[in-house]
């Protein structure tokens, strides 16, 4: 049995520690650590409740808007405050333009150098010694010159959330009751043609390309699985009915299904960098790090359901809305379900564009209670985000943020229960125990965000984190 240890691994946002066993040529055991602590649960106390929109969006650069829209929601819940009709289908379009240039980002920049063979340059570079590629020639050439223009698609993508979020990333419009941008018909028709050009990638490249990898690496519908536990908190609310157009749910690794009960969350830190019992409840957990804690090994907190551990993201929220049926939950799937999703998106906008009313109001002035509390909870570009507020005389007394990297990449419960890509990495295959491709492979598929994931590092010789 050998033991290796991957830190820093290449592509992937913000610092992740991977320890392996291998034994006979497998993976036998797997721990995930995250090295990054950054607060931002306690930096929002005292904070004017207003402000929690456009705070949190600083979280992350690459999914800022899913923080603003999960605030808002938690507002919305506190307030009893709605949206207008206009500023509902803007806050959708302006989420979903977000997801698509994550999605696209995630493919061409993360995820095709696993595969696919480029020049001797960044993101290609550097290379395992055995890359296991497959890909033929000419096939591999054309996904190779797709690159470029996956990530000018992208930038596209964040030019149609600009449009109506004033800029990105960290969009600077949505607000409880709507967007401050306002409706005319030459935003309409830009936002409409910006669409067309990049649903016309998505359908004839960016799909066809995912679709390519997983025919060319077949194995990996069934290596990467992370234990069949499946968890969405929906996505996309209606005007007025507040239906969404992704539906919440739990489906478990026996099939069987029930509807979200969001009082079954609860966050384990028996192996995080936090003070023994100071998890729990999100609406009435703390967060106290705790860096010497004797045992833990992860700045990420264990989110559970029911006591499980649970994956979400585009692949698990397609299989609970019935629109994913492929032939396993490994790796490639996530890869084709992931670049499906990204259509879906592509034509839920068109139709939000369309019901669009030039004229007719994208929010409505309001005025917050001197408290209350809410929970926002929302599928977003990684999986399940949830954000829990409370606030008096303005002012915020509790916020707790789960990620849906928290929940994916979380080490062990008390129970011992391993995080969905803990689980995931058991039984992968390793041809060359100093290349780990396939772990590579695997860990990349969850599309982590650890910026999102983990709340400073603790330098050598630097003085110890007081808060």
């Amino acid at each position: 049995m050998a033991r290796k240890t991957i830190f820093p691994m290449t592509r992937i946002h913000e610092p992740i520690r991977i320890d392996v066993e291998i034994e006979n040529g497998r993976v036998s055991d797997a721990w995930i650590s995250s090295h990054l602590y950054r607060g931002w649960e306690q930096m929002m106390i005292g904070r004017d409740i207003r402000d929690a929109i456009l705070f949190t969006q600083r979280i992350c650069g690459i999914c800022s808007t899913a923080h603003a829209v999960a605030d808002v929601l938690a507002l919305q819940q506190a307030t009893g405050l709605a949206p207008t009709v206009n500023g509902q289908h803007l806050i959708n379009l302006i989420l979903a333009a977000d997801t698509i240039q994550n999605h696209l980002r995630h493919f061409y920049l993360l995820t095709l150098p696993d595969y696919a063979a480029g020049p001797d340059m960044p993101p290609w570079t550097p290379r395992p010694a055995k890359p296991d590629l497959r890909l033929p020639a000419k096939v591999n050439a054309v996904l190779v010159d797709h690159l470029p223009a996956g990530i000018a698609v992208s930038a596209r993508a964040h030019e149609l959330l600009a449009l109506f979020g004033a800029k990105a990333p960290h969009q600077q419009t949505i607000m409880v009751t709507g967007v401050t941008q306002q409706l005319n018909a030459d935003n309409i028709k830009a936002a409409a043609a910006l669409l067309r050009e990049i649903r016309y990638f998505v359908e004839g490249v960016y799909l066809p390309d995912a679709q390519t990898i997983a025919a060319y690496y077949p194995d990996y519908h069934a290596i990467g699985k992370s234990g069949g536990n499946f968890i969405s908190f929906g996505m996309f609310p209606e005007p007025v009915t507040g239906r969404r157009a992704l539906k919440a749910g739990v489906r478990f690794a026996d099939g069987a299904a029930e509807e979200l009960d969001v009082t079954q969350i609860n966050e384990d830190v028996r192996y995080g960098w936090y003070r023994e019992g100071t998890g729990g409840r999100p609406d009435a957990e703390s967060t106290v790090p705790d860096p010497d804690k004797p045992g833990a090994y992860s700045w990420t907190k264990a989110p559970r359901y029911k006591g499980l551990s649970f994956e979400s993201g585009p692949m698990p929220r397609a299989i609970i809305n019935g629109e994913y049926r492929g032939p396993g939950i490994g790796v490639a799937d996530r890869i084709v379900a992931r670049a499906q999703e990204t259509l879906k998106f592509c034509r839920l906008a068109e139709d939000w564009i369309a019901r669009l009313v030039p004229g007719q109001p994208t929010l409505q002035p309001y005025t917050l209670p001197p408290q209350g509390e809410g929970a926002g909870l929302t599928d977003v570009m990684r999986g399940v985000l949830g954000h829990w507020i409370k606030f008096a005389v303005g002012k915020i007394s509790h916020h707790q943020i789960i990620t849906p990297t928290a929940w994916k990449f979380s080490p062990r419960d008390a129970s011992g229960r391993r995080g969905a890509v803990e689980q995931a990495l058991i039984g992968t295959p390793v041809a060359d125990s100093d290349g780990l491709v396939e772990v590579g492979r695997v860990v990349r598929s969850f599309d982590p965000c650890f910026t999102c994931a983990v709340h400073v590092i603790n330098a050598p010789g630097a003085k110890p984190l007081v808060v």
